[in-house]
C-alpha cells in the first residue's frame, strides 16, 4: 500500500498526460486560435469561456465518473434498459460513427495530402488504423503508450509553437471583438468539441488503468483519477493558441476557414518547417484521440457483451468500421452523426451534472428521468426544427 501511495505522483502525471491527449483532438488545434480570432482585445473572456464549456464539462464529467464509481454509474438512475440505449448511443456517436473515422480523415486532410499529395485516403486509412490497431491491442499498455511516449511528442510541438508566437507575434491583438458576444462564442466552441461524451468512454480505460497500476481503493483510485483529471486540463496550451489567433487579426477576419487560419500562423511563425511540425502535431492529436477512444469503445463493448466478444476482436472490428467511414470525408461524417450527436448530448449532461448530488439524489430515480426525458424532449425538438 506505502509503495502504491509512494508511485501516486507518477501515475497521475501519466495518466493525467493521456488524459489530456485523448481529450486534445483537432477541434482542440483547430477552435482557440479561431475563437482568438474573434474575440480580439477579450480573447481571455473567450478563452475561458471555451475552457469552462470544453475542459471544465469534461472534468466535472470526470469527477461524476470517481463519485459513481463507474460511467455506467452515471445514467444508471434512469433504468436498466434506457441506460444502456444511451451509452450505446454516446459510445457510437463518439466512437466509431463520428470520432474516430474524423481522427483519420482530419490527419489525412490537414496532414497528409497537403505533404504528400500523390498518397491514396484508402491505403492511408489502412496504415492508420493498423497504427491503431497495434498500439491498442494490449489493453493494459494504452495509457503508458499515450502517456509516456505520444502525449511529450505532441505537447512538444505544441509549446514550440505557442513560445514562438508569444515571444515574436505575428501582429497586435485586434482593437475590437469580431462578435457581439465573446462569452456566448466561446462557450459554443467548447460545447461543439463534445469532449464532455467522450469522458463517458475514457472512463472505462482511466479508472482500469488506476485498477492496475495498483490503485485498488476508492480512495486512492480518486485521488489519481482527480489528479490526473486537473493535469489533463493544462491550461498554458488552450490559453496559448487562443493567444496566437488574437495576434492574427490584421490579417483575416471571421470569414476565414479555421484549417487554414491555424496553417498561416504556423507558416508565419515557422516558415515551411513550421507546415510539416503543424502536420506532425495534428497527427499526434488525431492518433492519441483515436487510440482512447477504440480502446474506451472496445473495453465498453467487451463489457456490454459479458466477454464474449473479446477486446482485441472488438479493437479489430472497430479499426475495419472506422477505416470505411473514413473514406467518407470529414464533411459527410459530420453531417451523418451531428443530429444524432444533438439529442444524445443535453440528456447525457443532465445526468452528468445529477450525478454530483451524492447518494441521496442518485436514489431519487424519477428525478434523474424527468430530467433527462425533458432535456431530450427539448433537444429532439431543436434538431427537428433545424432539419424541417
Amino acid at each position: 500500500m506505502k509503495e502504491t501511495k509512494n508511485r501516486a505522483p507518477r501515475d497521475i502525471i501519466v495518466v493525467g498526460f493521456a488524459l489530456f491527449s485523448m481529450f486534445f483532438g483537432a477541434g482542440n488545434v483547430i477552435f482557440p486560435p479561431y475563437l482568438g480570432l474573434e474575440s480580439g482585445p477579450q480573447w481571455g473572456v473567450g478563452f475561458v469561456s471555451y475552457f469552462i464549456a470544453d475542459i471544465g464539462l469534461a472534468l466535472l464529467s470526470m469527477f461524476a465518473i470517481i463519485r459513481q464509481g463507474s460511467p455506467g454509474g452515471i445514467t444508471s438512475p434512469i433504468g436498466k434498459g434506457p441506460s444502456t440505449l444511451l451509452m450505446c448511443a454516446v459510445v457510437l456517436c463518439i466512437g466509431p460513427m463520428l470520432a474516430i473515422p474524423r481522427t483519420a480523415a482530419t490527419t489525412y486532410e490537414t496532414s497528409v495530402a497537403p505533404l504528400l499529395s500523390g498518397v491514396s485516403p484508402v491505403v492511408f486509412s489502412i496504415v492508420f488504423f493498423l497504427l491503431v490497431f497495434l498500439l491498442c491491442v494490449r489493453e493494459t499498455a494504452v495509457v503508458d503508450i499515450v502517456g509516456k511516449v505520444l502525449t511529450p511528442a505532441l505537447l512538444a510541438g505544441l509549446l514550440v509553437l505557442i513560445v514562438v508566437g508569444v515571444v515574436h507575434p505575428m501582429g497586435p491583438v485586434g482593437e475590437a471583438p469580431l462578435v457581439e458576444n465573446v462569452a456566448a462564442t466561446g462557450i459554443e466552441a467548447g460545447y461543439q468539441t463534445m469532449d464532455v461524451l467522450a469522458t463517458l468512454l475514457f472512463g472505462y480505460i482511466i479508472l482500469k488503468s488506476a485498477l492496475e497500476k495498483g490503485h485498488n481503493t476508492q480512495k486512492s483510485q480518486a485521488r489519481v483519477v482527480a489528479g490526473a483529471s486537473v493535469v489533463a486540463g493544462l491550461l498554458v496550451v488552450y490559453l496559448g493558441l487562443t493567444y496566437l489567433g488574437a495576434t492574427m487579426s490584421q490579417f483575416f477576419d471571421i470569414t476565414v476557414d479555421r484549417t487554414y487560419l491555424v496553417t498561416s500562423i504556423v507558416q508565419g511563425l515557422l516558415g515551411q518547417g513550421g507546415i510539416i511540425l503543424f502536420a506532425v502535431v495534428v497527427a499526434l492529436a488525431c492518433l492519441t484521440t483515436a487510440v482512447g477512444l477504440v480502446s474506451s469503445c472496445s473495453a465498453y463493448f467487451t463489457g456490454l457483451s459479458k466477454g464474449r466478444i473479446s477486446y482485441p476482436v472488438m479493437v479489430f472490428l472497430l479499426c475495419l468500421f472506422s477505416g470505411v467511414v473514413s473514406n467518407f470525408g470529414i464533411n459527410e461524417i459530420i453531417a451523418i452523426a451531428t443530429p444524432i450527436l444533438s439529442v444524445v448530448y443535453p440528456p447525457t449532461l443532465v445526468l452528468i451534472v445529477l450525478a454530483l448530488g451524492g447518494k441521496a439524489l442518485h436514489r431519487r430515480c424519477w428525478i434523474h428521468r424527468m430530467a433527462a426525458l425533458g432535456a431530450l424532449a427539448v433537444s429532439l425538438l431543436e434538431v427537428i426544427g433545424t432539419y424541417t
